[in-house]
Formats: C-alpha cells, structure tokens, sequence
C-alpha cells in the first residue's frame, strides 16, 4: 500500500500481485478539514489510515519520505506530524513500513528523479496499464509509491494485470475520496471523509 501523505489531502493506494500482473484493489484521497484544530484533522488521518489498513490487510506501507530541504519550515512540521500518525495506525496492525524519496519513486516510475506532476501521472498510468490518467496527483504519486515499492521488494517492476476491473461496491476501504478510472465496467460514485474530531 502505497501513502503520499499530507495534513489536507493524503493519497492512497492498494496494488495486490496475482498470477497475471498486478491490480489496483483501492485507491483515493483521505481529506481533512482546513479549520479544525491539528488534533482533530491528525485524528481524522489516523483514523482512515487505520480503517484501511485493516479492511485491505496490505503487507507493507510505503510512505513518502521526507525532503531534504523544505522551503517552509512549518511544512515540513506539519508532514512529520501526518506521517506520524500513519506510522501509528500501521504500527498498531502490524504492518511493516518503507520510507521512500520522492525523488526515488520518480526515478523509478519516470526515469527521472526531478519529474514533474503531469509526468509522473502519466508514467504511472503507463507502468500499471490504466486506462485513464491517475487524479488527482496524490493518487498517481500514492500508486507509484506502492508499485516502487512492490518493485523493491521483487526485485522487478510490476506489470499490469489485463482489464484492471475493479471489485469495490463503489466505496473506498475508508470512505475516503474514490478514484474512479480503476473500473471501465463500472463508474465508482465518489465519497469523501472528511475530519472529524
């Protein structure tokens, strides 16, 4: 399971290794709330991320790392304390976690460890055989992290299982924000969680 975290939007990701490729089994975006206090939203996030975790059964959690250098300060805070809570809820099931660069996942995905959002979109899409362009970003970065990682782990990187038909009802693991394009059968009505304390 793949996770690009942040304080107002977290993506996620689930890819499961079959005998005929690899799948996305669920993907979207956990949202908070911009005006509640910091507990609140880092509680919200735990308690997705957990909520996840749990109904998927993922064997490992890749995270996005930290950058090296944070322009803002107060950013680079706020993601520590996102990340934080998601090593929490991994940690509290079990589940071993894989701290990834951003820049390694890029390289991985893209062949170029400064490429950009639109970019790394596309490769993802072409690396997991999708037919649409992964939205938003954090998905495609949540997919990438989740198949760079499965990569490090195989020693490969993973090829698409054919048709890509995705067995959800329509609702992610959490609730949390569906990315639709996984199902060409079957649109998925998005959901959003939001914070709550």
């Amino acid at each position: 399971m793949g996770v690009d975290p942040g304080l107002v939007a977290t993506g996620f990701a689930v890819l499961e290794v079959g005998p005929g490729g690899v799948t996305v089994c669920d993907a979207g975006v956990i949202s908070t709330t911009t005006g509640q206090p910091l507990e609140a939203r880092l509680n919200a996030l735990h308690r997705a991320v957990h909520r996840i975790i749990e109904l998927q059964g993922p064997g490992l959690l890749v995270v996005e790392d930290l950058y090296t250098e944070y322009k803002f300060p107060r950013t680079a805070i706020l993601m520590g304390h996102a990340r934080g809570v998601i090593y929490l809820a991994a940690r509290q099931l079990g589940v071993g976690v894989l701290a990834l660069a951003p820049s390694e996942v890029k390289r991985a995905m893209t062949g170029n460890g400064a490429a950009g959002k639109g970019q790394m979109q596309r490769a993802v899409q072409t690396v997991l055989g999708l037919k649409e362009l992964p939205r938003p970003s954090h998905v495609a970065d949540a997919l990438g992290l989740a198949a760079t990682g499965m990569a490090r782990i195989t020693g490969r990187v993973p090829s698409p299982a054919g048709g890509h038909s995705f067995t959800s009802s329509g609702s992610s693991a959490a609730g949390a924000q569906k990315w639709p394009p996984h199902s060409p059968t079957r649109p998925l009505s998005p959901s959003r969680i939001i914070g709550r304390p």
